[in-house]
């Protein structure tokens, strides 16, 4: 076994990945602290050709060095957005026909692995503050709670393993995989 090099990979440049077609998914960052996930959550949304990432309220923007850290040049792939109020983006997405995910752990909450997605269909996830989660106002607003299974002591993952993870798997049953 060799590690294969960077030229090997086949990937894509920027403008091409612009030309690609998207998956129907965008990401809303609801009030994210930390630039770093910020960052990263670029990258996931280029691995997985996401249509754009909704940046509001404190989530900080590009340009921003604590960002590219991560992003690794993802915030020039990546559509980005920035609302002030994350219920005015939610606002805009439901009115353009998106389905809003918020990932967060509430009553009736779908785990993660029963989450029915439709091909046909385009969704919003939204992902909330370290430490205080998705705003209960955006909550409020959402069709469907969705929650990854944990079986430690911990009560909740990082954002950016949060968005990768279901990144992943909203992308799988979208049929980006298969």
């Amino acid at each position: 076994m060799r590690k294969l090099k960077n030229e090997e990979l086949g990937r894509k440049t920027i403008d091409e990945f612009k030309q690609t077609q998207k998956i129907p998914v965008v990401i809303v960052l609801d009030n994210i602290r930390s630039a770093l996930n910020v960052g990263s959550v670029f990258r996931s949304a280029d691995a997985f050709l996401i249509e754009k990432i909704y940046l509001c309220g404190i989530t900080a923007q590009p340009p921003n060095r604590e960002i590219n850290k991560t992003a690794l040049g993802a915030t020039y792939s990546v559509d980005w957005e920035y609302y002030k109020e994350t219920t005015a983006a939610i606002v805009k997405l439901k009115q353009d026909g998106y389905t809003i995910i918020v990932v967060e752990q509430v009553e009736g909450a779908v785990m993660l692995q029963n989450l029915q997605i439709n091909p046909a269909e385009k969704y919003a996830l939204v992902f909330g503050h370290e430490m205080y989660g998705v705003d209960q106002k955006v909550v409020d607003m959402a069709d469907v709670a969705v929650e990854i299974p944990q079986f430690g002591t911990k009560h909740s993952l990082n954002i950016s393993v949060s968005a990768g993870i279901v990144i992943w798997e909203v992308a799988k049953k979208i049929g980006l995989l298969s």
